[in-house]
């Protein structure tokens, strides 16, 4: 046969075997649902509700918005696979890209799924793809009008002047064919629900926050009490969080923004808020960058395969660190956005200076997490911390070495200058035997290893070293007390030090 005169051959894909493996693609059911609330913002909506509703193997979702609507003719072709397709020019807020949101995010929870829309208070119209009818046919059939019993369902629509409404039926993927008196699945069904609250309240935290937020979500519920809160991940108006300046680069498809955000230690956090910023996956998983498209979130905490010698991992010392980062969605292609919009490599034109933004938020990240929410020692630092670093040979290894410059240690090395041998043995001791790994441990498996300080015990270390330091007038009270604001573990306790007693026999106090 020639090569030139090759016949053509019409190929066209199964519809079964293809819908079947499209709902493959892997979508939770938070994920499937931002999905459809994304086409709800396309569509100008400023409220989106969620109704899911619990019957066994007859229970639903449904999302309601009060968007533009479509005409029958524009619902017929959103609910074609591929339309419109990646190469078709978007608004610069569109959050689609492969024209299969709905309708891969549909399939991967539910065998049926109705999308009814109006708009300008006409008549609406229906359209409904039954999976069964498909696998059946093995025909790409639409089906006009919702299925026997479901018509019921999509009221809410018709007491809207536009608006649109997607019903997911059959949800093999969400609940077991059970009956609704099952406890257990009943429960499931409701702890998924929560974690599509969670999901949802992540990803569109940017439309969501402030007093007149772009769109307001509710679950089960149209008032105030069942609408979903904003989770900001970086914790932005909090004052002990530290914010980098906000950068700009230009890549080859338009330019990205980027700000680094490292959040505060947990002793800076009550225990709700601080359950509240772990977010959805807990504090080690949510580390990493945000990456965000027309402010919808993509991504939500990854470090991107960027690092050094190999890629950077997800660990408790930088728990604390997370970077916000915006593209536009010009930028979809070069940064290889896939179907789900759950995947992002950035181009390699400005891997090395994201790679040199996240560095300096990791370190400093880790620094907090070390020392505990106060700031980490530096070279010219003014606090004088217990335990000092000091690297081994020329490796990339480092131990702890017990501070002999510390007043605590020594005001005992003073005093007892003929027991100084035993008292460098004894630090010399405890240097070499901390239970590093046991510590290590126990901070990956509790999250955090709490505060051993007893305030009683820290006021009685401190009485003792306030007295010794203005004893005989060495020190003035006034100035003793300024040198233990900068002496660990002190200087967390500065209440304490107000509470100091100036007349300590042998004080000298100012006038």
């Amino acid at each position: 046969m020639s090569i030139v005169d090759r016949r053509r051959v019409h190929a066209p894909p199964p519809a079964s075997a293809t819908i079947e493996a499209l709902r493959g693609l892997g979508y939770s059911l938070g994920a499937a649902i931002a999905d459809l609330i994304d086409n709800s913002i396309a569509a100008g909506a400023g409220n989106v509700w969620i109704t899911a509703h619990w019957s066994g193997k007859d229970s639903f979702i449904a999302i309601l918005d009060d968007g533009r609507g479509m005409s029958s003719a524009e619902l017929i072709d959103v609910l074609r696979l591929g339309r419109p397709g990646p190469g078709v020019e978007r608004s610069p807020s569109d959050l689609g890209r492969f024209g299969l949101g709905l309708k891969t995010a549909s399939f991967s929870q539910a065998r049926r799924v109705t999308v009814a829309s109006r708009r300008n208070s006409a008549e609406g119209d229906a359209f409904c793809w039954d999976l069964d009818h498909v696998a059946q046919r093995d025909e790409w059939e639409l089906l006009q009008g919702a299925a026997e019993g479901s018509a019921r369902h999509l009221t809410a629509l018709e007491d809207m002047e536009s608006g649109t409404i997607v019903l997911l039926e059959l949800l093999d993927r969400v609940v077991p064919t059970v009956e609704a008196s099952d406890p257990m699945a009943h429960s499931h069904f409701l702890r998924q629900l929560a974690g599509v609250e969670e999901h949802l309240a992540m990803v569109f935290h940017r439309f969501l926050d402030g007093t007149t937020p772009d769109l307001r979500l509710f679950v089960n519920g149209r008032d105030d009490s069942h609408r979903v809160r904003a989770w900001d991940p970086f914790l932005s108006r909090h004052p002990a969080t530290i914010a980098t300046p906000i950068e700009r680069m230009n890549a080859h498809r338009g330019s990205v923004e980027v700000q680094g955000f490292v959040l505060p230690h947990r002793r800076r956090l009550d225990e709700a808020a601080f359950a509240k910023a772990g977010g959805p996956h807990g504090w080690t998983a949510q580390q990493g960058f945000y990456v965000y498209r027309n402010r919808r979130l993509l991504l939500p905490g990854s470090w991107l395969a960027l690092g050094g010698t190999r890629a950077w991992t997800k660990e408790e010392p930088y728990k604390l660190a997370r970077l916000r980062l915006d593209i536009p969605n010009t930028a979809d292609s070069d940064w290889r956005i896939d179907v789900r919009k759950s995947l992002a490599d950035p181009p390699d034109q400005i891997r090395p200076r994201l790679r040199d933004l996240a560095s300096y938020v990791r370190d400093t990240a880790r620094r907090v997490f070390a020392f505990r929410g106060s700031a980490a020692p530096t070279e010219d630092s003014a606090v004088t911390y217990v335990w000092l670093p000091a690297p081994i040979g020329r490796t990339n290894q480092v131990h702890y070495k017990i501070n002999r410059e510390h007043p605590a240690v020594q005001l005992v090395t003073e005093q007892h200058r003929d027991l100084k041998d035993a008292v460098e043995g004894m630090l010399r001791t405890i240097e070499q035997n901390v239970p590093v790994q046991r510590i290590w441990v126990d901070a990956i498996e509790r999250g955090e290893i709490g505060d051993r300080a007893d305030p009683a015990a820290v006021k009685s270390a401190l009485d003792i070293i306030f007295a010794e330091m203005i004893r005989d007038g060495r020190m003035s009270a006034r100035d003793a007390k300024h040198q233990l604001l900068m002496i660990e573990p002190f200087h967390k306790y500065p209440e304490l030090i107000a509470e100091l007693d100036e007349s300590t026999e042998g004080g000298a106090l100012d006038a």
